[in-house]
């Protein structure tokens, strides 16, 4: 299996290059935010508001990075639900040019228009695996709204983040065609 290695900033064209299936390794900058900092956002772009981080050709990991133990950058980094951030993904996607998500589980339909529209994609990673997750994580640093605790916006620096294009840009679903794979038929 061909692994492919993208650096942030991502492109339109990396993205429109990315297809539903494929394995990717992420390193650059990537961002983390979570429920209560997607409303705050979201709320600053509905006010014509400047953001506190540029997101665009960026990338958000939904994740709340629990606190680094003694010589080490940070503490256990693995993935939320994402489908906790639909509500305000498709504005961060519009307004701010953000190329990619990160995070566990499936979209909703507002979501994968938004990413078909403005060419963004979703890399799923794997639920459980923060420990490891955060072995890729070689700079942390909190960037803003830092009263949330580890539900802060970081700025992460990443090599080699293991990923699965979940959602690409075109709309292809991973989480909608392989469990027809597995369906049993004739029970």
């Amino acid at each position: 299996m061909k692994i492919i290695e993208i650096v942030t900033p991502l492109t339109d064209t990396i993205t429109k290059g990315l297809t539903a299936g494929d394995q990717v390794r992420l390193s650059g900058i990537v961002y983390t935010a979570r429920d209560a900092a997607h409303k705050r956002l979201t709320d600053l772009i509905n006010k014509g508001e400047r953001l506190p981080v540029e997101l665009r050709d960026q990338a958000i990991y939904y994740t709340g990075p629990a606190p680094a133990h003694p010589g080490t950058v940070i503490g256990s980094a693995g993935p939320t639900t994402s489908s906790r951030m639909d509500a305000y993904a498709p504005a961060l996607i519009e307004k701010t040019g953000l190329r990619a998500m990160i995070g566990k589980g499936n979209r909703n339909q507002a979501v994968i228009a938004a990413m078909k529209q403005y060419g963004c994609v979703y890399f799923a990673a794997i639920g459980g695996a923060g420990a490891l997750i955060s072995r890729c994580i070689r700079k942390a640093e909190v960037v803003c709204y830092q009263d949330l605790g580890p539900e802060a916006i970081h700025r992460l620096e990443v090599e080699e983040l293991s990923l699965t294009v979940a959602i690409d840009c075109k709309g292809n679903n991973l989480y909608a065609t392989e469990p027809l794979k597995y369906r049993r038929t004739g029970l």
